[in-house]
This record gives structure tokens, sequence and C-alpha cells, in this order.
């Protein structure tokens, strides 16, 4: 761990490696000086108080299950202070294979952190995805509750949506590099 810590801190969990990419290149778009990236199976959650803005990669397995890692700390969620803190999530899906768990894992870690007394940002629209249901939907059902990735089915758009969710979360979090 650096001495000085980036203004904002993103972890994620991955297993086939999509999420891995996509954490990487969220880290380009927005710095690498000003965000430190780490894998949740290599670094303790409590890093997360550390940060007071901090970006979330969580895979959605199968039948809208957890990825490994995040299963794994799972519990260790509840025991964080994430009062004051913003946070943003990208999740990456299956929309054909799996269309009525797509994201799943996304809403599931959004409504825990905010449990957890965070506040989000990163919202992103349905539009241009072709699914059945999703517990990563707003109430309205107008947006998911961050990036939605489909690396599987729509890898061609991750660069274009990663590029325009970071411009996005540049101004939601109001911070200045």
């Amino acid at each position: 761990m650096t001495e000085k810590f980036a203004p904002i801190g993103l972890f994620y969990g991955s297993t086939t490696c999509y999420t891995e990419m996509s954490a990487e290149k969220i880290q380009r778009q927005l710095g690498k000086e000003n965000v430190d990236l780490f894998n949740i199976s290599e670094e303790p959650l409590t890093t997360i108080e550390f940060y007071r803005y901090l970006i979330f990669g969580i895979p959605t397995w199968d039948y809208g299950e957890l990825q490994e890692d995040w299963e794994d700390v799972w519990e260790d969620i509840d025991e964080l202070n994430l009062e004051n803190k913003k946070f943003a999530i990208f999740g990456q899906g299956d929309q054909i294979g799996y269309p009525e768990w797509f994201l799943d894992a996304m809403g599931y870690l959004h409504h825990k952190l905010i449990l957890r007394g965070a506040s989000p940002a990163g919202y992103w629209p349905i539009e241009g995805y072709e699914f059945s249901n999703s517990k990563a939907l707003t109430d309205d059902k107008k947006n998911f509750v961050g990036l939605a990735l489909d690396d599987e089915n729509q890898f061609e758009q991750s660069d274009q949506r990663i590029a325009r969710w970071c411009q996005q979360l540049i101004d939601e979090f109001a911070v200045r590099f």
C-alpha cells in the first residue's frame, strides 16, 4: 500500500478477468495517480475506510450469484463504517445467458453499501440492454444502480461506456484531480 492514497479507491473481485480488465480501464480513464486499485482477494476490506470516494467492481455469476471473492468477504462489509463516503459500482453480467438475473450481484452490493451509510453515484440508463429481470435496477426501473457491462455479449461497447461513466463519476463525485 502506498503512503499517500489516491482520491479514489477501486475494489473489485474477478474470476474470469473481465471485471479486473474493466477495473484497469476505469483506473486508466480516471488516471492511475487518482485511483488506487485493489483486488478484494488480496486486500483487507478495512482499506475501504481510508477513502472518501469508492468504486466497486462485482460480476454476477450464473443465477444471480456472488463471485467467489465477494462471497468470501460478504459478511465483512457489515463491519465497515461507510458514513460520509460516496460510492459507485460497475458490474459484469450476461444478459443473453442469464436474462432473469442480469447484474443481480451489483444490486445486492448497492443495497448493502447504502445500509452501511454510503451515498450512491454512477447510476446508468437501461437503454441498449436486453434482459428480463435484474435486482440492480433503481426503484423507477429506468436505471441500473451502476455501470452495466456485458463483455460476454457487448464487449465492443464497453470502452465507450466506461469512458462516459468515468466522466459522469468525476461530475458526481465532484472530485478535483
